[in-house]
């Protein structure tokens, strides 16, 4: 049986039987794959790691030709992000992140930049005042590097460029210009700050978006027109994303 390392985040982690434990991990060397871990419940010594969600690992894994569950023979810490752990919000927000990159990222599809996007995004969660902020652009990002984005580039009926008074459709993924608004009759319109935001965000490394300016009014667009589009692409609501709506509703 070949051995083989690999860099990971867990993303997931439930018990198995009476004494293991299976993680989903997303990795930068394969992309998303579950490990077993034999006995970690009874005797987590074995282990330099707990494994606890949100974890930065390195990991020494059994890979198996007809299984997709690996056997995990090596785990040891990097990062446990112990200051995420301890503010409700963060935990929610890198709850949120995870549950994103399971849902809409193929297993073992590998893509360097959306691992170092969650593991930087992990990071600046551990010192920000803003958690709401970076999630919202990790959200902008990897909805961008997996291929599952709306179409904000121009109208994505006609192709031409979006100039001002342009409508975002929910049933066809992007914005819609005046001439095209017919397509769907339900099309919303949507702010030029936040077409423009959501353009800079993706064409910008992570660090660079970070000081990026978002007034109120741009910012609750931005969340209505990004949850609205995965809720409907999805065909549900993602659970972090209710828990973090509820707890909003608290504060408020």
């Amino acid at each position: 049986m070949p051995i083989d390392k690999a860099e990971t985040i867990v993303l997931r982690r439930r018990d198995f039987r009476e004494t293991s434990l299976i993680v989903d991990f997303y990795s930068r060397e394969r992309g998303k794959f579950s490990g077993l871990l034999k006995g970690i419940r009874a005797d987590p010594s074995k282990f330099a790691s707990n494994l606890e969600l949100f974890s930065h690992n390195d990991i020494i894994f059994y890979p198996k030709a007809d299984s997709s569950l690996y056997l995990v023979s090596q785990c040891d810490i990097k990062n446990n992000f112990p200051s995420i752990r301890q503010d409700l919000s963060r935990v929610g927000m890198a709850s949120f992140m995870v549950e994103l990159l399971d849902e809409i990222v193929p297993q073992e599809d590998k893509n360097e930049e959306i691992f170092r996007l969650l593991l930087e995004s992990l990071a600046e969660l551990e010192h920000t005042l803003s958690p709401g902020k970076i999630a919202m652009i990790f959200k902008i990002k990897i909805l961008a590097l997996s291929g599952f984005k709306p179409h904000f580039d121009s109208c994505l009926s006609c192709a031409g460029r979006i100039m001002d008074n342009a409508k975002f459709s929910l049933s066809l993924g992007g914005l819609l210009c005046p001439g095209c608004f017919a397509k769907d009759p339900k099309a919303r319109s949507i702010f030029k700050g936040t077409v423009a935001s959501i353009l800079y965000i993706e064409r910008n490394e992570f660090k660079n978006t970070l000081n990026l300016g978002l007034n109120p009014q741009i910012k609750k667009e931005l969340d209505m027109v990004l949850n609205s589009f995965l809720n409907f692409h999805l065909e549900k609501e993602l659970k972090t994303q209710k828990v973090i709506n509820k707890i909003a509703l608290v504060s408020a």
